[in-house]
């Protein structure tokens, strides 16, 4: 708790919601989390600009799958052992289009593979940008007012069930895409 009251925590925050949607591994709430816990007078704040900046990040992932997937992404993937993940991806596009997006956004599964591979794809950039910007918000505003709501309490019960939580997402998006489909 002691650094996210680091008085440049926020941009070390922002940063990190940046390159999380290209490459970075660790997931932004890490650190928005205990930051709307320090500071819940700022948690909306944080929250605004993490999904500001996470989505500039995705744009720049999606621009790289575009425009240098091959000289660039591959060898970065391969490095990385994110192969399967890609393969997974490229396989949910086809299935699912365009809520892939809105799932990678808010939940566990990791953004940067599928903003790379909707670059990758040709994916429409405008309903990617905002389908990115509805997900990531609605991820990291709930985040903020979870913590602002639930202090102290809700940050341990968070860090039990977030997989949980994360995968019932998941599931349910799939059901309502199966109802809605057929």
């Amino acid at each position: 708790m002691l650094w996210s009251e680091h008085k440049y925590a926020p941009w070390y925050l922002y940063s990190m919601a940046f390159i999380e949607s290209i490459f970075w591994p660790v997931p932004v709430d890490i650190m928005l989390a205990p930051m709307a816990l320090s500071k819940p007078h700022l948690a909306w704040r944080f929250a605004f600009w993490s999904t500001v900046f996470s989505v500039l990040g995705g744009a720049v992932g999606y621009y790289l799958g575009y425009f240098l997937y091959d000289p660039v992404v591959l060898p970065f993937i391969e490095m990385m052992g994110y192969q399967d993940k890609m393969l997974t991806a490229e396989s949910w596009f086809g299935q699912w289009g365009i809520l892939v997006i809105f799932i990678a956004s808010f939940t566990p599964i990791p953004f940067k593979v599928f903003t790379v591979s909707a670059g990758m794809m040709g994916m429409v950039f405008a309903p990617f940008l905002l389908t990115a910007l509805v997900g990531r918000g609605l991820r990291f505003f709930l985040v903020a007012g979870l913590m602002v709501l639930g202090g102290k309490k809700m940050e341990a019960k968070l860090s039990q069930y977030i997989d949980i939580l994360g995968w019932g997402t998941i599931i349910a998006a799939i059901i309502l895409y199966l109802i809605l489909k057929y």
